[in-house]
């Protein structure tokens, strides 16, 4: 007899455990079966993360998120499965990912302390799973919370960290970064600051294809680095720059996009009444704000459209509040 079956006989004498025909074949089936389980699990979440990071392509935000919400309570259930060291960092950059997306659209919804929660889960999944780029793209994106709903020195920093995180080679998250860093210290009067940061985001779009230039959250398409470009020029009072690049984005719009559409055209509503024209800036306002959709009426336009407000002098301020409180 040798060792090991010596030892397997003592055991079972000192137990009186008999081995039963079939039982570690019945274990390893199990764990195939538990295996291929989370396996397709995975690969369903991986699926409806490229799926979901499509954008909104005419859908209101309030839709998506409703078609996210199965998708949210079977990450919860596999996230608190135990998984193998390299499964789970896949996971969890899949979670970073799809939590990001449910971050984006609150803010979009207006719901600031919502998308803060969603950013601050995101960014703890992509720590977890080591992806910088994932990290860098969850603060750059976080960074446009504080800074479209008036705090932009805290935007500043979020988008400070991003950029460090996305390191020197190009990729959309360093090009967001720097180009959402770019509109936060226009906002704060840092003109050379804010400058400098147009150049990084220039410079790094240029030198994007494939994935990173993808029409996707996730991605940063030329028409969006125009969109970027347009409130950081019009932020800077410097109009010419900001109807170039409204142009340029407008003439890359291609989907429904209601959303950049109205951004836009309140970007250039600010340049007009930076120009000097406050009525018709308010004019361009209003016929904006008149022309969009219900579901979009409580979010990002509504707040855009608010400091447009709040600088508008006199009949210009009253007619625009008007159209907002219609």
């Amino acid at each position: 007899m040798d060792r090991r079956q010596f030892l397997g006989a003592a055991a079972a004498a000192a137990t009186g455990a008999v081995a039963l025909p079939g039982i570690a074949e019945a274990r390893q089936g199990i764990n195939a079966a538990l295996s291929g389980s989370d396996a397709g699990d995975l690969a369903y979440l991986d699926g409806a993360f490229e799926r979901h990071r499509g954008g909104y392509r005419g859908r209101p935000p309030t839709v998506v998120l409703t078609q996210m919400r199965d998708d949210l309570d079977l990450l919860r259930d596999v996230l608190s499965r135990p998984h193998a060291a390299a499964a789970r960092a896949d996971l969890a950059r899949t979670a970073a990912g799809i939590t990001g997306l449910v971050a984006i659209i609150q803010h979009d919804r207006s719901d600031q302390r919502d998308a803060h929660g969603w950013f601050t889960t995101a960014e703890q999944a992509a720590r977890e799973s080591g992806d910088r780029q994932m990290l860098a793209w969850a603060l750059a994106r976080h960074a446009m919370v504080p800074l479209n709903y008036g705090a932009p020195k805290a935007a500043a920093d979020l988008a400070g960290r991003a950029r460090a995180e996305a390191g020197q080679s190009p990729s959309a998250a360093a090009a967001l970064a720097a180009a959402v860093n770019a509109r936060a210290l226009a906002a704060i009067g840092d003109q050379q600051g804010a400058l400098r940061s147009v150049a990084d985001a220039r410079l790094i779009a240029e030198h994007l294809d494939g994935t990173h230039a993808a029409d996707t959250w996730f991605g940063y398409p030329l028409q969006k680095h125009h969109v970027h470009l347009s409130q950081a020029f019009t932020l800077l009072g410097r109009t010419r720059e900001a109807y170039a690049e409204q142009e340029a984005a407008l003439a890359l719009t291609r989907t429904p996009s209601v959303m950049t559409r109205a951004l836009l055209e309140m970007d250039a509503a600010l340049c007009l009444h930076t120009d000097g024209d406050p009525t018709a800036a308010a004019d361009k306002a209003v016929a904006v704000w008149e022309r969009l959709p219900e579901a979009y009426r409580d979010g990002l336009v509504r707040a855009r459209a608010e400091t447009l407000h709040q600088v508008l002098p006199g009949a210009a301020h009253t007619r625009l509040g008007e159209a907002l409180a219609s």
